[in-house]
């Protein structure tokens, strides 16, 4: 049944193959555009698409005072203006978590006075412990319902974090840190899951001048006093979690499929999807890219002998959909453990995973930490509700090369929080009922 206000699409079923080329990584692109709008002069920021959580970043920026110009293919952005301003701004988060989450300390660095605007489920996801330590260290932080308001200087000194809430904390401190007075510390304690977000954090500070030192034990020494500086043009690689959809189509298809403007290098932790892939059975390959095309890599993954798997799911969250949805085609028992964080994404991604297996005909068990699939070989079709997830509609695509009917998917607008020519992209390959 049509939900008003919704999106629905038909998706056919059947194997699919070809070649797509990824959008940026917004993961990356976050990260790059706070750098810049930080430095002292205009950095032009080379992009393959523009996402709804890729501008709820540039649009804070602007309000902020940096000059936000956009052109084809790039954002041209003029460092913000840091001198002291009282004046209360309102930024619009939408229903980006990263967002939110590295602009939150550097309010805080800047000794700004702003008011978050979130939407969706966004003011329901967790700032804890994130806002207590702010507090510690100078801010006034207080949520009003989809608003949050927030004033005070930060002050520099010891900043300590358990590491099995959010990398996205400790990228937001690593990047607003630098810019206080004084020397801090950084610190973690226990396991830091999705560390490669923070690695990726720390290549965009070191590819702009800031000298951040990281020690054994989870431990960064971080100067004060620092202004990123980025090269005059940077470009954005490509998307790893967004590329997973594609490239576990691929491990469905005996043509394969094959995505371009990837790193085989990056930092990014999605990258683990490759070897997740190969324990699946799958067959991958990677060319290394050319200087016309940017310098980036191309990955195809082609079908081999599917088995079950076990996934922890600690350092790849975002995988997590698409694998248990792929797991369907193995058959007998695939478990994912170590998930429960993605209850709190932009729908409680186990649940809603769980209900888009089950509603095409697949067999799940859903866990408080992770999930069960009882892989049959094929799923059936039907509805599937995307739930205003953008990951659990691409999810819904490579479900439906499982099937042997079609998927009417409710909510198909959503994927543009992280990739809106998806349904384009997937409309172009090649579809075959073999």
């Amino acid at each position: 049944m049509n939900k008003p206000g919704r999106e629905n699409r038909m998706l056919l079923p059947g194997r699919r193959c070809g070649s797509v080329r990824i959008p940026s990584s917004k993961s990356a692109a976050h990260r790059i555009l706070i750098c810049a709008a930080l430095g002292s002069r205009p950095v032009a920021v080379r992009l393959n698409g523009l996402s709804q959580d890729i501008l709820a970043t540039a649009n804070c920026l602007r309000a902020l005072g940096a000059g936000v110009e956009q052109s084809d293919r790039e954002l041209r952005i003029q460092p913000l203006d840091r001198s002291p301003d009282l004046r209360e701004v309102l930024l619009p988060a939408g229903e980006s978590g990263s967002t939110l989450r590295f602009l939150l300390p550097l309010i805080g660095a800047l000794g700004r006075k702003a008011v978050f605007q979130m939407e969706g489920r966004l003011s329901r996801r967790p700032l804890a412990p994130l806002d207590a330590v702010l507090r510690e260290h100078g801010m006034s932080i207080e949520q009003d319902g989809d608003r949050l308001l927030c004033s005070g200087q930060l002050q520099s000194g010891d900043y300590a974090l358990a590491g099995n809430v959010s990398s996205q904390y400790f990228s937001g401190l690593l990047m607003a840190l630098p810019l206080l007075e004084g020397s801090s510390t950084l610190s973690a304690s226990g396991k830091l899951e999705s560390a490669g977000y923070v690695r990726m954090t720390e290549q965009v500070l070191e590819s702009s001048g800031i000298a951040v030192e990281r020690q054994p034990g989870l431990r960064w020494i971080i100067p004060g006093g620092q202004r990123p500086q980025l090269p005059e043009t940077v470009p954005v690689e490509g998307d790893w979690s967004n590329a997973a959809f594609f490239l576990c189509m691929g491990a469905l298809s005996e043509r394969g499929v094959r995505v371009d403007g990837l790193r085989h290098d990056s930092a990014h932790g999605d990258r683990a999807v490759l070897s997740l892939l190969q324990d699946f059975g799958a067959i991958t390959t990677i060319s290394s890219g050319e200087e016309s095309s940017g310098g980036y890599d191309s990955v195809t993954v082609c079908r081999g002998d599917f088995r079950p798997m076990c996934i922890d799911a600690s350092d790849v969250p975002d995988l997590i959909p698409a694998l248990a949805v792929l797991c369907c085609a193995a058959e007998g028992r695939s478990e994912i453990i170590n998930a429960s964080r993605l209850r709190l994404k932009e729908s409680d991604r186990l649940q809603t995973t769980a209900e888009l297996i089950r509603s095409l005909g697949g067999e799940v068990l859903e866990h408080p930490d992770g999930l069960t699939v009882c892989g049959t070989g094929k799923l059936k079709g039907g509805t599937a509700d995307a739930h205003n997830d953008h990951r659990i509609a691409m999810s819904a695509a490579l479900a439906a090369c499982l099937c042997g009917e079609p998927v009417e998917l409710i909510d198909a607008g959503c994927v543009r929080k992280s990739y809106p020519a998806f349904w384009t992209d997937y409309e172009s390959l090649e579809r075959s009922t073999k």
